[in-house]
């Protein structure tokens, strides 16, 4: 049974968010307030944490940078529909991903096993669970460890999905439809930035190839590439 933790000052909309993920299955606790929201993710209890972003005394980006100081758990943020830039500073800080509000709770409970298949779940099929090295990158997908040059990678539990669908098709590009399918568990929705902000973040955390450049490069058209060399 996974944990789940919910992180949300509306509590008339956790409890139905609560009540549904129970019925599905999961344990769920929940915190009001960024602080307590926080200080329960910060335990260890959990598989993954939703966070609104708007809460009272500490809000949600704040709280995700205090969790991300700490923790590379899963965090799935709840942001107001049409509201770019709360989901892209969110991104930029860590999340794995989002859902807009309003949402089902269904919708909600699907997103969570998506991110939980791919960061619990089995390794991809293509590739098994066998160490993976391209250039100076080096992954073991069960372990869910990645390292550069021998030095150990810090990534977000999509970070890793992506730079391991990535590795698997090392040397030629890979569509975002395809890294939002198989990275993320869900098809890429339309003027969706996730992917792009996500692959922002991985091209700070590598190094470079021999000539300077970033191992991870755009393909005009078609999508991302993790060079070989």
């Amino acid at each position: 049974m996974s944990k789940v933790l919910l992180i949300d000052d509306d509590i008339e909309l956790v409890g139905m968010f609560q009540e549904y993920l129970e019925q599905e299955g999961f344990q769920v606790q929940t915190a009001h307030d960024g602080e307590a929201g926080a200080a329960a993710a910060l335990s260890g209890l959990y598989a993954i944490a939703v966070l609104d972003v708007m809460m009272p005394r500490m809000n949600g980006l704040e709280t995700l940078r205090r969790i991300r100081a700490h923790s590379r758990m899963p965090i799935l943020m709840l942001t107001a529909r049409g509201d770019d830039t709360d989901r892209i500073v969110g991104l930029e800080l860590g999340a794995d991903d989002y859902v807009a509000k309003p949402c089902t709770p269904r919708e909600l409970t699907a997103r969570i096993r998506a991110i939980l298949r791919r960061t619990l779940g089995t390794p991809m099929a293509a590739g098994g669970s066998a160490q993976l090295t391209v250039g100076q990158l080096t992954m073991w997908p069960e372990q869910r460890r990645a390292t550069w040059a021998g030095t150990p990678l810090e990534l977000t539990s999509t970070e890793f999905n992506l730079l391991e669908v990535l590795a698997r098709n090392a040397g030629k590009p890979v569509s975002k439809n395809t890294l939002s399918e198989q990275g993320l568990g869900r098809p890429m929705a339309r003027f969706d930035r996730n992917i792009d902000v996500h692959l922002s973040s991985l091209r700070h955390k590598l190094g470079t190839i021999a000539d300077g450049r970033s191992c991870l490069q755009t393909v005009y058209r078609l999508g991302y590439q993790l060079i070989k060399d």
